[in-house]
């Protein structure tokens, strides 16, 4: 059964937007008291945040859909819907966050950093906020936009300082078990450690993390074996220690070409180069292994690699091998470039930048394009008369009639607004009007404008009594 995964796909949904809420204040005596129609609920947004505690993805490997909640619709008497939750995965230290196309949105390293992997939909607004002393009375609202939906891909690689790499049964993970508290399975076969395994190490005044990479094998970064599918753990570590079975039974095999075949597919894989190397020869407990290590010590050393030979069953020069990797470690903290605190950058946009373009598409339809306009479409109740009204309003304002004048557009024309996937289109009507003409000035309620034979009674009763012409007529004599 598997029990370490270090690469999924994850299908993130954020929530949607609650819908707001067209409604009249009704009391008695008082039908008609104004809108009071709330504001829908912000949709939860999904986030991945770091946990120390989380060491694998196997978790999203099971369940690779996850979903924030929705926001609730308001209601009447200004109550506004209630925000979604969000959803927070926690993800290991050292995740990295890409688009399906491999490209990198997030890289997360250190206990609590963040990441938004889908945003929420925003409420929609009630009639009760869209109202103005032009609009008195909205007969709409504005509907939830939905939340953003997207297909990452998790890949994990890990935080470690020192990466064992090394043939299979070389001795990596007996190495790790003895200079740490890692306990990992350890037997006399190829491809026992079938994960990387993490261990913490402490030498002097330095505490550094160690790990063994599963056993590497010609061909490895091309796929082959495990060694691709696990060479990424080795990006992150300062060292690398070439651990070389000195007692190998293979007659094929000795430590030089195994040496040479591992730089072999560190090369091929990329982005090591920089990487101080140091060579452990392991197994010198064995008379054989400390005779073959004997004659290629100066080998390894004219290469210029640092050498120790090491026993982990006999526990033999581990602490000159852990206070050298100590060492090398310590001097790569101290030239690492201070990080600064992210600095907060404001680009405010130009005073004639509308945020939207039209462009002229070969079938002729014009194409508008922008954050305002396309968030405006889907906050639009196509079904409500006075709604459209109002969309046109505001494309008018933000100077959508004006561009598609500029570019040729003609009464009648084909206008989409938004990606071909996902527009609204219609044919365009130089006024913009799409239909609300028929009900008089937009967003005005006729309600509020019912006869009142009282009233109308009285303020003619005023008017006739303040009429001086009225007074002469009823009392000339003549």
């Amino acid at each position: 059964m598997t029990t370490f995964v270090d690469r999924v796909e994850l299908h993130a949904a954020a929530g949607n937007g609650g819908h707001g809420v067209a409604s009249v204040h009704r009391e008695k005596f008082k039908p008609l008291g104004g809108p009071d129609g709330g504001n829908g609920g912000r949709g939860g947004d999904v986030i991945l945040v770091v946990e120390q505690a989380v060491t694998t993805l196997l978790d999203y490997h099971h369940h690779p859909h996850r979903k924030a909640t929705n926001g609730q619709p308001g209601a009447g008497d200004n109550r506004s819907g209630k925000d979604g939750q969000d959803l927070v995965l926690p993800v290991p230290d050292g995740t990295v966050v890409l688009d399906k196309a491999g490209n990198v949105l997030a890289d997360l390293v250190g206990q609590g950093t963040t990441f938004v992997a889908g945003q929420g939909g925003r409420g929609g607004l009630g009639n009760a906020a869209l109202a103005s002393a032009r609009r008195k009375a909205p007969g709409f609202a504005l509907l939830g936009e939905p939340g953003e939906s997207r297909d990452i891909v998790l890949e994990l690689k890990t935080v470690a300082d020192v990466a064992l790499v090394g043939y299979p049964s070389a001795g990596k993970s007996s190495l790790i078990s003895v200079l740490s508290a890692a306990k990992p399975k350890i037997a006399d076969y190829p491809f026992t450690t079938l994960v990387p395994n993490l261990g913490v190490v402490t030498a002097g005044s330095t505490v550094y993390t160690i790990a063994d990479v599963p056993g590497l094998i010609p061909g490895a970064s091309q796929g082959k074996g495990l060694g691709l599918e696990f060479l990424r753990h080795v990006e992150r570590c300062s060292v690398l220690v070439h651990v070389l079975d000195t007692a190998t039974l293979e007659s094929d095999r000795d430590p030089l070409s195994d040496l040479d075949m591992i730089e072999e597919e560190l090369r091929l894989y990329g982005g090591l180069e920089d990487r101080p190397r140091i060579v452990a020869l392991n197994k010198v407990d064995i008379p054989d292994g400390q005779d073959l290590a004997d004659m290629i010590r100066p080998d390894l050393e004219e290469r210029g690699y640092r050498v120790f030979e090491v026993s982990a069953i006999a526990h033999k020069g581990l602490n000159d091998l852990s206070y050298a990797l100590a060492g090398i470690i310590a001097e790569a903290r101290a030239t690492k470039p201070k990080e600064e605190s992210t600095r907060i950058v404001i680009r405010p946009k130009a005073v004639d930048d509308a945020g939207f373009t039209v462009t002229v598409e070969e079938d002729g339809i014009y194409r508008v394009r922008g954050e305002k306009p396309e968030r405006w479409i889907r906050q639009t109740d196509f079904n409500n008369d006075e709604a459209v009204g109002y969309l046109a309003d505001r494309l008018n304002r933000l100077g959508v009639e004006d561009q598609l004048r500029k570019a040729g557009a003609q009464a009648g024309d084909g206008v989409a607004i938004g990606p071909e996937e996902n527009a609204v289109v219609f044919d365009w009507e130089p006024t913009m009007a799409a239909g609300a003409e028929m009900l008089g000035r937009r967003g005005e309620d006729h309600r509020m404008e019912a006869p009142r034979p009282a009233a109308q009674r009285r303020r003619e009763r005023e008017s006739e009594r303040d009429d001086p012409q009225r007074e002469y007529d009823e009392f000339d004599p003549f």
